[in-house]
This record gives structure tokens, C-alpha cells and sequence, in this order.
């Protein structure tokens, strides 16, 4: 994309902040004189703009309107931060009480500020709001698991397969749970009847499409869990997915070109927890 980046010469200090943020190096200081070279491998990301202190770089990607100021006062503090990292959390106990639209459009909205790799802003999200089709995706999970269940305790495969594949087979009394759950419980054992899932998707030839779209899921979780909303990854849905060789969810979605590389199902919860367990992980800091 042909851009025609500007430096206003009497406003330029000459700080060459553009030159030492812009990813692509399109900017030099030549003498006196800040210069703009190769603008076509600009990825429009935007650091020229908001990091000249007098709005010197003329981008016309981002005009006076796109370019926004804030003080660091307003950031959350370090403490903050990881108190909502680590107060995070799974929360299935979902309410019947619908999540309010602004709430919805804020977590959007985070997702869609995550950065993406080269700034190709390439992630797409489907927000999925039906019960019906929220049912339907949780039926189609299901019974995908169940047909590759009974595929794999076929006696000749299993003998082939049960060691190679020890922790699958050890998760199919698991997924014959979730099957009597669904079919004969009537209860959603996948997204628990949550009342929106939120699907990450980007371009199936994407580079970095599954990159791209876990930090928008990140990015989304963290503002759900500062709004009250409860949350979790929608990991059976992902992993049925590649599983399906009718694409029946891809069809359902009408994903066309699209790949959804992350899911998130989101509710109002029942209960607001004021305690967070510290989960163990193996701790290694290499300086």
C-alpha cells in the first residue's frame, strides 16, 4: 500500500524517535534533516505518530482525530495488574442473566487492540449470541469426540494405537461423560450455556494466524475479567475442529476463508470468588 509519510521541517527537533521506533527503518536523519525512505514497507502500525512530541510526522494513516494522548498516571499500577492476572480464572457457573451489550462491545474491543505480527491486523471475531447455535456447536463437539471414541476402541486400532496414544484413550471415559451429559442429561458439558462465545479467527493461509489471534484472546479475557464476566477457552470446540472432516462448525459459522485459531464462551457469573488458589508452575528465571 503506496503511502506518501511527510515530516513538517520547521516543527522537527529532531529527536529521532520516529527513527528509532519504526520497525520497517523507513525513517534517517540525513544532516539536519529527518527523511522518510521506502515508504511502501510502512505497516501503518502508527509509532511515528504518537511517539513525535510535536506532531511532526504527517501519516495519512493517522490524522490529529486517530492520535491519542494519555497520562501514565491513568495506567494500572504493577500490583493491579497482576492481582487481575492472577485473580483470573476459568468460571463455568454461568447465570441466566444476558451480558450487557456495552460490556460485550468493551471486550471486543480490548481483543481487537492486541498487537498482531508485521501489524497485519488480520484478526476477525464472530460473536456468537444464539442459544440455538451455541447448542448446535456444543452437540457438534460432542458427537465428533464420541465418533473418534468409538473409532479408537475398535479392538484391531486399539491394539495398534493404545500405547502411542495412551493419553487420548485416557481421556475417552471423559468424553462418553460429556456425551450422556448432552444427549441424555439435556446439559451443555462444552460452553455451559453461556450466552455469548467469541470465536478468533484469521485468514487460513495467515502466517500467524494462531499468534495473532491467542494474544486478541488475552487481550479479551483480561478486560471480561475487569468487567465481571466470566470466562474460559473453549478448547474441546478448538480441538474438534481439525477432527471434523464434514467441517459441520466451519459451516455452521460460514468461516468461508477463515480459521478460527481461538474461543472464548463468556457469561455473567453466579458468584464473584475474593480468593484466588496460586497454581503451581515450575518457576525459572534465565538472566
Amino acid at each position: 500500500m503506496e503511502r506518501q509519510i511527510r515530516i513538517n521541517e520547521k516543527t522537527c527537533i529532531r529527536c529521532r524517535r520516529c527513527e528509532q521506533l519504526c520497525p520497517s527503518g523507513i525513517f534517517s536523519l540525513q544532516g539536519t534533516v529527518m527523511t522518510v525512505d521506502d515508504e511502501k514497507h510502512c505497516i501503518g502500525c502508527g509509532q511515528c505518530a504518537a511517539a513525535c512530541p510535536p506532531r511532526t510526522v504527517l501519516h495519512p494513516d493517522f490524522p490529529e482525530s486517530k492520535v491519542h494522548g494519555y497520562s501514565l498516571e491513568e495506567l494500572p499500577d504493577p500490583g493491579q495488574l497482576m492481582l487481575l492476572m492472577k485473580a483470573r480464572h476459568s468460571n463455568r457457573a454461568f447465570s441466566s442473566q444476558e451480558i450487557p451489550q456495552d460490556k460485550l462491545r468493551s471486550v471486543i474491543e480490548a481483543a481487537y487492540a492486541a498487537p498482531t505480527a508485521q501489524n497485519s491486523r488480520n484478526v476477525r471475531i464472530i460473536a456468537v449470541t444464539d442459544p440455538k447455535m451455541i447448542r448446535a456447536i456444543s452437540t457438534l463437539t460432542v458427537d465428533t469426540f464420541a465418533s473418534k471414541a468409538h473409532l479408537l476402541e475398535n479392538p484391531f486400532i486399539k491394539c495398534l494405537l493404545h500405547k502411542k496414544l495412551a493419553s487420548v484413550y485416557a481421556m475417552i471415559p471423559k468424553l462418553k461423560a460429556m456425551h450422556r451429559a448432552l444427549h441424555e442429561k439435556k446439559k451443555d458439558p462444552v460452553l455451559h450455556e453461556a450466552k455469548t462465545v467469541l470465536f478468533f479467527c484469521a485468514p487460513a493461509d495467515s502466517r500467524f494466524g494462531r499468534e495473532d489471534c491467542n494474544l486478541a484472546y488475552q487481550n479479551a479475557s483480561l478486560m471480561a475479567e475487569s468487567l465481571g464476566i466470566a470466562q474460559f477457552y473453549t478448547g474441546f470446540v478448538l480441538s474438534a475442529i481439525p477432527q471434523d472432516k464434514k467441517q459441520a462448525i466451519a459451516r455452521l459459522l460460514d468461516l468461508k476463508k477463515l480459521k478460527i485459531f481461538a474461543g472464548m464462551a463468556l457469561g455473567i457469573p453466579r458468584f464473584r470468588l475474593e480468593r484466588f488458589a496460586e497454581r503451581h508452575c515450575e518457576k525459572e528465571i534465565i538472566l
